[in-house]
């Protein structure tokens, strides 16, 4: 039995669901609904209105959410006892719910021959592009160490995105760096269309061109959907909304439903101006604001609302909920990033102790992937599972297992796994002949990989395996390699060693070969080389020894990947679209969040803004927001001022915690912690001016040189003598005594 489409609906969520005749805007915050706005939407259409399912379409960003909102409309299963909002029989009457990827490649299927394009067209993933991409570029005389395929493949897409084509391509020329990437692209256009394949790019392109250029088809499918659907509306690229607007050209019934605050995918070319500019485009359309939240409580939605109204890009939106004010927000300040760890992790054991909340129920969200390495290691101490989403488990990471295979082969050169994972890796000129050459005479000699290596010497042995003389030759530089780092390991210290191994292997010319991800995995080596430091007051072979120990016991993670019940560890890109009753952002720091990429840029400094409010109203309960005084990050290990963030955060709204979970490890000697956060105005400093002279519990005395007072707090700027330099604070957070 279907559920009426208009039960349980708010009255904004059943405005929004009786509109139905001409463009509607939905502005929908987090945790407002919007997913039982559009399946409800759909619903009345068709049992109040009288809508033909086929004349329905909707489209979203993934196979998830086009799941979930199908689950909803049709029920999970028919055992599903749930009441669906329409009954299951109307599954097959060509109701148009899917990603918008999905839904091109079936128009593409249909009506792709006016393009030239088979039916039968396959469709290259990424590891598939990289490839046709290598091919076109050895084509057309471009060498990959100068102009990575990566950076090509970036530059291409963003290019069709836009909906630039080949010819449009050339028109924009400007710089020889543009015209490699022009003879790659026609090469890879051309190689691709000879291999009746499309990329993801094209799926959206290609559908543009056949509705523009081809009016029987954009007129058959125009007439066909006569109510067209966006979710996540502000994720769209300029080809994704062009192909909306030609749909919905006749009828103008189009719904795009998404939240400007939420827009944090600049990266992948979504353009949030199409949401913002939506009514110019729209002059006559409906808005409609969710602004109910079922997810957080008021001092989350609070907390919320006053950091990302200081962004001047968005469309005003004040969220309330029923829930009460619930949890005030939990601030805590560590000395380092292994104690804000320490932290998390023992709040998460007090928490989960008492039974109210489940390990499933909490995330711990963080910038950038280097962060997860410390908070891994905490949760593998105490035994907490955890599942990383939003990037590979940091020492399953493709860099850090090639680095640890290295230091591998130089405490056991007979590490056969190892030494085929690196045997050419970087590219070395030991191709696969050569490579089945050496394993069919390790296996007929006995021997391991470097035993056949060393039976190579002999220039019998070169002959009867019957490789050439300069596969002999990268056979031997590679065995030399090895022999080198293994002497060199008894001599120097574990970190010199690694850094040794980079260099000679040539694997760090090989990471900034990589123009789109070179330099995150090059902070992944650096985080690596912080991890080796804590085994560095050892002597060489017995730091090696003991840190691939630990590196061993760090990656055996396969029985935790099989529990479900498992601390969730992500990135906040990743967890938009998530909720849990528990949330801890940790990184809270200039440099980090925002992140010093988007330092110098305005408008980026505002999607890191939006990134902190997807962050922070992922929470249904509790939120908990973490800083360093000093951070082990990408191999530096500096002292880092708050995020300005915080200080938008209203005062009133947060508490500090208790020391209890940092105190059960003890601080490294030497080191004194800082005084935990207070509440405002606390202590005995008063409302400090410039000129005071004040004393820090890290950096010792120092003169106040600017003191700006905001809505919530004070920032500080404070000379300090005894070398530490000049810093920014806030009053409220630092351990700051004025001194008479």
């Amino acid at each position: 039995m279907s559920t009426h489409p208009l039960d349980d609906l708010n009255p904004k969520q059943r405005e929004a669901v009786e509109t139905v005749d001409g463009p509607l805007l939905i502005v929908a915050g987090p945790g407002s609904g919007k997913t039982r706005v559009i399946t409800h939407r759909i619903a009345y259409l068709v049992t109040a209105c009288g809508v033909a399912p086929y004349r329905i379409a909707a489209v979203t960003f993934t196979n998830k959410a086009a799941r979930e909102m199908q689950a909803r409309l049709f029920g999970r299963s028919e055992e599903d006892t749930a009441s669906p909002l329409l009954d299951r029989a109307m599954r097959d009457q060509g109701l148009a719910v899917s990603t918008f990827h999905s839904f091109c490649a079936r128009v593409l299927r249909r009506d792709g021959e006016s393009l030239g394009l088979d039916r039968s067209f396959v469709i290259y993933d990424d590891s598939d592009q990289i490839g046709l991409l290598e091919r076109a570029m050895k084509e057309v005389e471009v060498d990959p160490k100068s102009y990575s395929p990566r950076a090509v493949q970036s530059s291409i897409s963003s290019a069709k995105s836009r909906l630039i084509g080949v010819d449009g391509f050339r028109a924009r020329v400007e710089n020889y760096a543009d015209e490699v990437a022009l003879r790659v692209y026609e090469r890879y256009e051309s190689l691709k269309s000879l291999a009746g394949a499309v990329d993801f790019d094209d799926l959206l392109m290609k559908t543009y061109l056949l509705l523009r250029d081809f009016p029987d088809v954009s007129d058959r499918y125009r007439s066909r959907y006569d109510y067209f659907m966006i979710d996540e509306f502000q994720d769209t690229n300029a080809a994704q909304y062009a192909i909306a607007r030609q749909l919905s050209e006749t009828h103008r019934n189009i719904c795009v439903v998404g939240d400007p605050d939420q827009s944090i995918y600049s990266w992948r070319n979504a353009d949030a101006g199409n949401i913002l500019g939506f009514q110019n485009d729209y002059p006559e359309a409906k808005v409609v604001v969710l602004d109910e939240s079922y997810r957080s409580t008021q001092t989350i939605l609070d907390a919320a609302r006053s950091v990302i109204s200081a962004n001047t890009g968005r469309i005003p939106n004040d969220l309330w909920t029923s829930k009460g004010a619930g949890e005030p927000i939990c601030v805590f300040e560590g000395y380092d990033d292994q104690e804000e760890a320490r932290f998390v992790l023992g709040e998460i054991e007090n928490l989960t102790g008492g039974r109210r909340y489940g390990l499933g129920d909490v995330a711990v969200m963080y910038r950038v992937n280097a962060q997860s390495r410390v908070l891994e290691e905490e949760c593998l101490r105490r035994g907490i599972p955890y599942q990383l989403v939003g990037g590979q488990k940091f020492y399953s990471r493709q860099e850090i297992k090639d680095l640890t295979a290295y230091l591998r082969l130089t405490a056991n050169p007979h590490d056969d796994v190892s030494m085929s994972r690196v045997i050419n890796t970087p590219t070395r000129g030991i191709g696969q002949r050569t490579r089945d050459a050496i394993a069919r005479l390790a296996r007929d000699t006995g021997s391991s990989t470097y035993g056949a290596l060393e039976s190579l010497q002999s220039s019998a042995a070169g002959r009867t395996v019957g490789l050439g003389s300069k596969a002999l030759r990268a056979l031997a530089a590679f065995k030399s390699l090895i022999d080198h780092l293994a002497d060199e390991s008894g001599r120097l210290d574990l970190i010199d060693l690694i850094k040794l191994t980079i260099e000679r292997s040539g694997y760090e010319r090989h990471l900034r070969q990589d123009e789109e991800r070179g330099d995150e995995r090059l902070e992944n080596v650096q985080e690596y080389l912080a991890a080796a430091r804590e085994f560095a007051d050892l002597d060489g072979r017995e730091a090696l020894a003991a840190f691939l120990e630990n590196v061993s016991l760090v990656s055996d993670v396969d029985e935790l990947e099989e529990k479900t019940e498992r601390v969730t560890l992500i990135t906040l890109h990743q967890a938009k679209g998530l909720e849990f009753p528990v949330v801890f952002m940790v990184g809270m720091e200039e440099g980090l969040l925002p992140h010093a990429r988007s330092m110098e840029d305005p408008a980026a400094v505002e999607e890191e803004r939006r990134l902190f409010y997807v962050g922070i109203t992922r929470a249904g309960e509790r939120v908990y927001l973490l800083r360093a005084f000093r951070r082990t990050l990408w191999g530096r290990y500096e002292t880092r001022i708050p995020s300005r963030f915080l200080v938008d955060v209203p005062r009133e709204l947060i508490v500090s915690p208790d020391r209890r979970a940092s105190d059960r490890a003890p601080r490294p000697a030497g080191r004194r912690g800082p005084a935990r956060p207070r509440e405002p105005n606390a202590g005995d400093t008063g409302q400090l001016r410039t000129g005071d002279k004040v004393r820090h519990d890290l950096f010792g005395d120092g003169i106040v040189t600017s003191a700006k007072p905001s809505t919530t707090d004070v920032e500080l700027t404070v000379a300090f003598t005894e070398g530490h330099g000049v810093k920014r604070l806030l009053q409220s957070f630092a351990p700051l005594k004025k001194v008479n």
